[in-house]
Protein backbone atom coordinates (compact mmCIF):
# COMPACT_ATOMS: atom_id res chain seq x y z
CA UNK A 1 0.00 0.00 0.00
CA UNK A 2 1.57 3.24 -0.75
CA UNK A 3 1.73 5.75 1.80
CA UNK A 4 -0.19 9.21 1.41
CA UNK A 5 1.78 12.56 2.62
CA UNK A 6 -0.17 15.44 3.29
CA UNK A 7 1.28 18.89 3.36
CA UNK A 8 0.70 20.84 6.06
CA UNK A 9 0.29 24.82 5.44
CA UNK A 10 2.43 26.88 6.41
CA UNK A 11 2.64 29.30 9.73
CA UNK A 12 1.38 32.37 7.27
CA UNK A 13 -1.14 30.16 5.62
CA UNK A 14 -2.49 28.35 8.76
CA UNK A 15 -3.40 32.84 10.30
CA UNK A 16 -6.44 33.60 8.97
CA UNK A 17 -6.62 36.97 8.56
CA UNK A 18 -8.52 38.40 12.39
CA UNK A 19 -5.07 36.60 13.93
CA UNK A 20 -2.87 38.55 10.83
CA UNK A 21 -4.56 41.53 11.58
CA UNK A 22 -4.03 41.68 15.46
CA UNK A 23 -0.63 40.05 15.43
CA UNK A 24 0.43 43.25 12.39
CA UNK A 25 -1.04 45.61 15.13
CA UNK A 26 0.67 44.08 18.33
CA UNK A 27 3.91 44.42 16.97
CA UNK A 28 3.85 47.75 15.28
CA UNK A 29 2.39 49.71 18.18
CA UNK A 30 4.01 47.49 21.24
CA UNK A 31 7.40 49.19 21.02
CA UNK A 32 5.36 52.65 21.70
CA UNK A 33 2.71 51.82 24.82
CA UNK A 34 4.70 52.56 27.89
CA UNK A 35 4.16 50.85 31.40
CA UNK A 36 3.51 53.47 33.67
CA UNK A 37 4.62 53.18 37.62
CA UNK A 38 3.82 55.29 40.43
CA UNK A 39 4.22 55.30 43.88
CA UNK A 40 0.43 54.33 44.26
CA UNK A 41 -0.98 52.11 41.66
CA UNK A 42 -0.06 52.83 37.57
CA UNK A 43 -1.44 52.39 34.04
CA UNK A 44 -0.26 52.85 30.31
CA UNK A 45 0.85 55.67 28.37
CA UNK A 46 1.04 55.43 24.62
CA UNK A 47 4.18 57.62 22.83
CA UNK A 48 3.10 60.05 20.46
CA UNK A 49 6.38 61.42 19.68
CA UNK A 50 9.91 60.81 19.35
CA UNK A 51 11.51 62.52 22.05
CA UNK A 52 9.60 61.23 24.93
CA UNK A 53 6.15 62.81 24.89
CA UNK A 54 3.20 60.61 25.84
CA UNK A 55 -0.69 60.63 26.22
CA UNK A 56 -2.31 58.63 29.14
CA UNK A 57 -5.61 58.74 31.17
CA UNK A 58 -5.55 62.02 33.61
CA UNK A 59 -6.86 59.64 36.29
CA UNK A 60 -3.56 57.47 36.26
CA UNK A 61 -1.41 60.12 37.41
CA UNK A 62 -3.62 62.34 39.60
CA UNK A 63 -1.96 63.96 42.38
CA UNK A 64 1.45 62.99 40.98
CA UNK A 65 4.21 64.58 39.82
CA UNK A 66 6.03 61.85 37.96
CA UNK A 67 6.95 58.01 37.81
CA UNK A 68 9.17 55.89 36.18
CA UNK A 69 7.88 54.45 32.15
CA UNK A 70 9.18 50.58 30.96
CA UNK A 71 9.04 49.13 27.52
CA UNK A 72 8.89 46.36 25.47
CA UNK A 73 12.80 46.91 24.74
CA UNK A 74 13.55 47.00 28.63
CA UNK A 75 14.76 50.62 28.91
CA UNK A 76 13.05 52.18 31.89
CA UNK A 77 13.17 55.79 32.00
CA UNK A 78 12.03 58.60 34.58
CA UNK A 79 8.94 60.56 33.46
CA UNK A 80 6.92 63.76 34.63
CA UNK A 81 3.72 65.34 34.22
CA UNK A 82 3.58 68.27 31.80
CA UNK A 83 -0.28 68.70 31.74
CA UNK A 84 -3.55 66.99 32.82
CA UNK A 85 -7.07 68.35 31.88
CA UNK A 86 -9.21 65.81 34.47
CA UNK A 87 -12.72 66.80 32.40
CA UNK A 88 -11.74 64.97 29.09
CA UNK A 89 -9.77 62.13 30.98
CA UNK A 90 -6.48 63.29 29.49
CA UNK A 91 -2.56 63.56 30.68
CA UNK A 92 0.86 64.48 28.77
CA UNK A 93 3.75 62.97 30.13
CA UNK A 94 7.46 63.62 29.22
CA UNK A 95 10.01 60.84 29.19
CA UNK A 96 13.45 61.58 30.24
CA UNK A 97 14.84 59.78 27.10
CA UNK A 98 15.20 60.43 23.22
CA UNK A 99 14.85 57.54 20.34
CA UNK A 100 11.47 56.77 21.38
CA UNK A 101 8.94 54.64 18.50
CA UNK A 102 5.86 56.87 18.27
CA UNK A 103 2.71 55.71 17.31
CA UNK A 104 0.83 56.78 14.26
CA UNK A 105 -2.76 58.81 15.80
CA UNK A 106 -6.22 58.18 14.05
CA UNK A 107 -9.37 59.67 13.41
CA UNK A 108 -11.99 58.14 15.68
CA UNK A 109 -14.61 60.08 13.64
CA UNK A 110 -14.42 57.08 11.05
CA UNK A 111 -15.02 54.42 13.42
CA UNK A 112 -17.90 52.29 12.94
CA UNK A 113 -19.88 49.64 14.89
CA UNK A 114 -18.48 46.53 14.68
CA UNK A 115 -14.99 47.16 13.23
CA UNK A 116 -11.74 45.47 14.59
CA UNK A 117 -10.24 47.14 17.95
CA UNK A 118 -6.85 46.00 19.27
CA UNK A 119 -6.20 47.54 23.18
CA UNK A 120 -2.43 47.31 24.16
CA UNK A 121 -1.67 48.08 27.63
CA UNK A 122 -0.41 46.68 30.95
CA UNK A 123 -3.61 45.38 33.03
CA UNK A 124 -2.34 43.98 36.57
CA UNK A 125 1.09 45.03 35.53
CA UNK A 126 1.80 42.75 32.37
CA UNK A 127 4.05 44.67 30.06
CA UNK A 128 2.70 44.78 26.37
CA UNK A 129 -0.91 42.51 27.26
CA UNK A 130 -2.94 42.35 23.72
CA UNK A 131 -6.56 42.05 23.76
CA UNK A 132 -8.53 42.18 20.62
CA UNK A 133 -12.87 43.21 19.64
CA UNK A 134 -14.79 44.91 17.99
CA UNK A 135 -16.26 48.46 18.87
CA UNK A 136 -19.60 47.58 20.27
CA UNK A 137 -21.29 50.99 20.47
CA UNK A 138 -20.21 54.80 19.45
CA UNK A 139 -21.17 57.61 20.87
CA UNK A 140 -21.75 57.05 24.63
CA UNK A 141 -20.98 59.19 27.07
CA UNK A 142 -18.33 59.44 29.88
CA UNK A 143 -19.31 61.75 33.48
CA UNK A 144 -15.76 63.32 34.39
CA UNK A 145 -15.22 66.00 37.28
CA UNK A 146 -12.19 68.37 38.29
CA UNK A 147 -13.19 70.04 41.77
CA UNK A 148 -16.62 71.00 41.88
CA UNK A 149 -16.73 70.93 38.02
CA UNK A 150 -18.92 68.19 36.23
CA UNK A 151 -18.49 67.93 32.64
CA UNK A 152 -19.20 64.71 29.92
CA UNK A 153 -16.75 63.54 27.70
CA UNK A 154 -18.75 63.19 24.12
CA UNK A 155 -18.34 60.59 21.81
CA UNK A 156 -16.79 57.93 24.00
CA UNK A 157 -15.73 54.72 22.01
CA UNK A 158 -17.36 51.56 23.93
CA UNK A 159 -15.52 48.07 23.07
CA UNK A 160 -15.69 44.34 24.28
CA UNK A 161 -11.70 43.79 23.91
CA UNK A 162 -10.82 43.33 27.28
CA UNK A 163 -9.81 45.62 29.97
CA UNK A 164 -8.48 45.59 33.19
CA UNK A 165 -6.90 47.27 35.95
CA UNK A 166 -3.61 49.10 34.27
CA UNK A 167 -5.22 49.19 31.06
CA UNK A 168 -6.20 52.89 31.19
CA UNK A 169 -4.10 55.25 29.75
CA UNK A 170 -3.04 52.43 26.89
CA UNK A 171 -3.69 52.59 23.30
CA UNK A 172 -6.84 51.71 21.21
CA UNK A 173 -6.43 51.26 18.11
CA UNK A 174 -8.11 49.79 14.38
CA UNK A 175 -6.84 47.65 12.44
CA UNK A 176 -3.78 49.20 10.98
CA UNK A 177 -2.25 50.38 14.38
CA UNK A 178 -4.12 53.92 14.38
CA UNK A 179 -4.37 54.57 17.48
CA UNK A 180 -8.19 56.18 18.03
CA UNK A 181 -8.82 56.23 21.18
CA UNK A 182 -7.09 56.12 24.91
CA UNK A 183 -8.05 53.86 26.90
CA UNK A 184 -10.00 54.83 30.45
CA UNK A 185 -12.23 52.39 32.14
CA UNK A 186 -14.46 49.64 32.54
CA UNK A 187 -18.09 49.87 31.87
CA UNK A 188 -18.86 46.41 32.97
CA UNK A 189 -18.31 42.71 32.31
CA UNK A 190 -16.74 42.23 28.58
CA UNK A 191 -17.07 46.32 28.22
CA UNK A 192 -14.64 48.84 28.01
CA UNK A 193 -14.60 52.76 27.32
CA UNK A 194 -11.57 54.82 25.40
CA UNK A 195 -11.54 58.48 25.43
CA UNK A 196 -11.62 59.15 21.26
CA UNK A 197 -8.72 60.58 19.29
CA UNK A 198 -10.38 63.11 17.34
CA UNK A 199 -10.26 66.97 16.36
CA UNK A 200 -11.82 67.49 20.17
CA UNK A 201 -9.16 66.02 21.56
CA UNK A 202 -6.22 66.53 19.25
CA UNK A 203 -6.50 70.16 20.05
CA UNK A 204 -6.61 69.68 24.31
CA UNK A 205 -3.60 67.54 23.51
CA UNK A 206 -1.69 70.09 21.80
CA UNK A 207 -2.85 72.81 24.73
CA UNK A 208 -1.59 69.89 27.02
CA UNK A 209 1.86 69.90 25.52
CA UNK A 210 2.56 73.44 25.24
CA UNK A 211 1.05 75.27 27.81
CA UNK A 212 0.48 72.10 30.41
CA UNK A 213 -3.42 72.58 30.67
CA UNK A 214 -6.39 73.67 28.31
CA UNK A 215 -8.76 76.52 28.79
CA UNK A 216 -12.53 76.23 29.08
CA UNK A 217 -14.53 78.96 29.27
CA UNK A 218 -17.43 79.07 31.87
CA UNK A 219 -21.02 80.08 32.30
CA UNK A 220 -22.23 79.05 35.51
CA UNK A 221 -25.05 77.24 34.62
CA UNK A 222 -26.17 73.45 35.19
CA UNK A 223 -28.82 72.50 32.85
CA UNK A 224 -29.94 69.60 30.64
CA UNK A 225 -31.80 68.62 27.12
CA UNK A 226 -35.34 69.66 26.61
CA UNK A 227 -37.71 69.30 23.70
CA UNK A 228 -38.86 72.79 21.71
CA UNK A 229 -42.44 73.64 21.77
CA UNK A 230 -43.52 72.54 18.38
CA UNK A 231 -44.78 75.91 16.97
CA UNK A 232 -40.79 76.83 18.28
CA UNK A 233 -39.70 73.86 16.21
CA UNK A 234 -40.98 74.49 12.98
CA UNK A 235 -39.60 78.17 13.26
CA UNK A 236 -36.17 77.46 14.34
CA UNK A 237 -36.03 74.10 11.92
CA UNK A 238 -34.92 71.90 15.24
CA UNK A 239 -36.05 70.12 18.07
CA UNK A 240 -34.41 70.48 21.60
CA UNK A 241 -32.55 73.04 23.36
CA UNK A 242 -30.77 73.42 26.62
CA UNK A 243 -33.00 74.36 30.04
CA UNK A 244 -31.43 75.99 32.56
CA UNK A 245 -31.83 74.12 35.86
CA UNK A 246 -29.77 76.44 38.16
CA UNK A 247 -27.67 79.90 37.71
CA UNK A 248 -24.76 80.01 39.70
CA UNK A 249 -25.07 83.20 42.24
CA UNK A 250 -22.70 85.43 40.93
CA UNK A 251 -21.66 83.91 37.60
CA UNK A 252 -21.72 85.10 33.70
CA UNK A 253 -24.99 84.19 33.28
CA UNK A 254 -26.06 85.30 36.39
CA UNK A 255 -24.96 88.67 35.78
CA UNK A 256 -26.08 88.61 32.09
CA UNK A 257 -29.73 87.73 33.39
CA UNK A 258 -30.00 84.23 32.57
CA UNK A 259 -32.83 82.80 35.02
CA UNK A 260 -33.62 79.14 35.87
CA UNK A 261 -36.35 77.66 33.35
CA UNK A 262 -34.86 79.14 30.46
CA UNK A 263 -34.25 77.52 27.27
CA UNK A 264 -31.10 78.48 25.27
CA UNK A 265 -31.36 77.75 21.51
CA UNK A 266 -28.26 79.27 20.36
CA UNK A 267 -24.96 80.75 22.09
CA UNK A 268 -22.15 82.93 19.83
CA UNK A 269 -24.39 82.41 16.47
CA UNK A 270 -24.43 78.28 17.14
CA UNK A 271 -27.52 76.46 17.41
CA UNK A 272 -27.58 74.41 20.75
CA UNK A 273 -29.92 71.28 20.40
CA UNK A 274 -28.17 69.37 23.50
CA UNK A 275 -25.58 69.83 26.56
CA UNK A 276 -22.64 68.26 23.70
CA UNK A 277 -23.32 71.23 20.93
CA UNK A 278 -23.13 73.64 24.31
CA UNK A 279 -19.90 72.55 25.61
CA UNK A 280 -18.67 72.28 22.21
CA UNK A 281 -19.28 76.13 21.79
CA UNK A 282 -17.85 77.25 25.34
CA UNK A 283 -14.37 77.04 24.69
CA UNK A 284 -11.21 79.16 25.44
CA UNK A 285 -12.07 81.79 22.91
CA UNK A 286 -14.69 82.86 24.46
CA UNK A 287 -13.44 83.85 27.78
CA UNK A 288 -13.73 87.76 28.20
CA UNK A 289 -15.71 88.02 25.27
CA UNK A 290 -18.86 89.33 24.67
CA UNK A 291 -21.38 86.91 22.80
CA UNK A 292 -25.09 86.79 22.17
CA UNK A 293 -27.36 84.02 23.65
CA UNK A 294 -30.68 83.51 22.57
CA UNK A 295 -33.19 81.79 25.14
CA UNK A 296 -36.78 81.22 25.10
CA UNK A 297 -38.33 82.74 28.57
CA UNK A 298 -42.58 81.90 29.14
CA UNK A 299 -42.71 81.33 25.15
CA UNK A 300 -41.16 84.36 23.84
CA UNK A 301 -37.37 84.11 22.46
CA UNK A 302 -34.95 86.80 24.00
CA UNK A 303 -31.40 88.06 23.28
CA UNK A 304 -28.78 88.05 25.96
CA UNK A 305 -25.05 89.22 26.54
CA UNK A 306 -22.83 87.53 28.34
CA UNK A 307 -19.08 87.75 29.28
CA UNK A 308 -17.67 83.86 29.51
CA UNK A 309 -14.87 83.61 32.31
CA UNK A 310 -12.36 81.19 32.41
CA UNK A 311 -13.34 77.44 34.23
CA UNK A 312 -11.25 76.99 37.15
CA UNK A 313 -10.74 73.43 36.87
Amino acid sequence: MELQFVSLPSEDEALDAYSQAVIGVAERLSPSVANVRLRRGGGSAVVITPDGYMLTSAHVVARTRGGRASFVDGRELQFEVVGTDPLSDLAVLRADGGELVPAVLGDAEHLRVGQLVVAIGNPHGFTGSVTAGVVSALGRSLPTRSGANVRVVDNVIQTDAALNPGNSGGALADGRGRVVGINTAVAGVGLGLAVPINTATRKIVGALMTEGRFRRAYLGIAGGPRPLPPRLARKLGRTAGVEIVEVVEGGPADRAGLRAEDLIVELDGTPIEGMDALQRVVVSELIGRAVRAKVVREGRERELELVPTELDG
